[in-house]
């Protein structure tokens, strides 16, 4: 039995939002893999873990770009709320990302010329006077040959910069302006909907099959289920599966603007309005602080003090 200790508790606690005994509980289970811990939490009810398990965690900014049929976004990182709202912090974060949309990747992107220097110059400039570490964490680049890329940044803190940005590629040779406002839609509703992929075949094999397995320890858990012969279970799971995907695949989902339709389906009245097909090729979508873990107060002593009651 692997030890659990406070650490692991803690972040179970921090990706899950659940209560500390049932992430110690859920590890206790599990042999102290945090992995299927969340996936056990998930089975059992107690936890959101599949919306919650990335969530914002380091401050900054997002910042978007465009340029003809390209778009670039870009995520610059600081330690304080207060540093992502210097004026200065977001002016460097828009350069960066002016720059991106000609950069190959964030590696090009750090070693592009930026004032007497690099872009990594300025960022270690910029470490030096406002004193906090800062980080260019990643960037990413769209572009179409015949189409537009649109963009949004949601609660824009000024033009471009924001906390959560969206790149959409939209392929057609129809009319610019019915593209143009049926990407931004599309980008509202990425940014809005946070879609695991673009089509089925995008997400990650793997992550099905994790997804297969918590809808079957759900099923289990299912009191309707009970008793019930192998192949209603099977339908059971199936049906499971493909509200995952109408949840999670970007086409499948219902579109924002309109509920009653899927997005594909808003790409086919599109088409309509531009006089040509229109697809929904490619997508970004950053948040400030995806995945990385903030610093937090001392945790571990609580959840220590906790486990001696046992």
């Amino acid at each position: 039995m692997a030890e659990i200790t406070a650490a692991l508790v803690k972040e179970l606690r921090e990706r899950t939002g659940v209560g500390m005994m049932d992430c110690k509980k859920a590890l206790a289970e599990t042999n102290g893999d945090i992995e299927a811990a969340v996936d056990w939490l998930r089975a059992k009810g107690l936890s959101k873990a599949a919306k919650k398990a990335d969530r914002a965690a380091a401050e900054g900014v997002v910042a978007a770009a465009l340029s003809g049929n390209t778009g670039a976004l870009i995520e610059l990182n600081s330690e304080t709320d207060f540093v992502a709202r210097n004026a200065d912090f977001q002016k460097a974060a828009l350069s960066y990302a002016q720059l991106a949309l000609t950069a190959a990747d964030r590696d090009a992107l750090l070693a592009s010329k930026a004032g007497v220097g690099t872009v990594q110059d300025e960022v270690t400039q910029l470490i030096a006077t406002i004193g906090e570490n800062i980080t260019l964490r990643r960037s990413a680049k769209l572009s179409v040959e015949n189409g537009v890329i649109a963009a949004y940044v949601h609660n824009a803190i000024t033009e471009g910069v924001g906390r959560i940005g969206v790149l959409v590629a939209i392929e057609s040779t129809g009319d610019k302006a019915a593209l143009e406002k049926f990407g931004k839609g599309v980008a509202m509703h990425i940014a809005a909907s946070n879609p695991l992929a673009l089509t089925e075949k995008d997400i990650d094999a793997d992550r099905v099959e994790r997804e297969k397995q918590v809808l079957k320890d759900q099923i289990k858990e299912d009191p309707k289920a009970q008793g019930k012969p192998d192949q209603v279970i099977e339908k059971m799971l199936e049906g499971r599966l493909r509200k995952f995907y109408e949840e999670s695949v970007l086409l499948k989902q219902a579109f924002v603007m309109n509920p009653e339709q899927t997005v594909e389906a808003a790409a086919a009245d599109a088409a309509k309005a531009a006089g040509a097909p229109v697809a929904v090729k490619a997508f970004v979508r950053f948040g400030v602080g995806e995945g990385v873990e903030k610093k937090a107060d001392d945790f571990a002593a609580e959840v220590a003090a906790m486990s001696k009651k046992d």
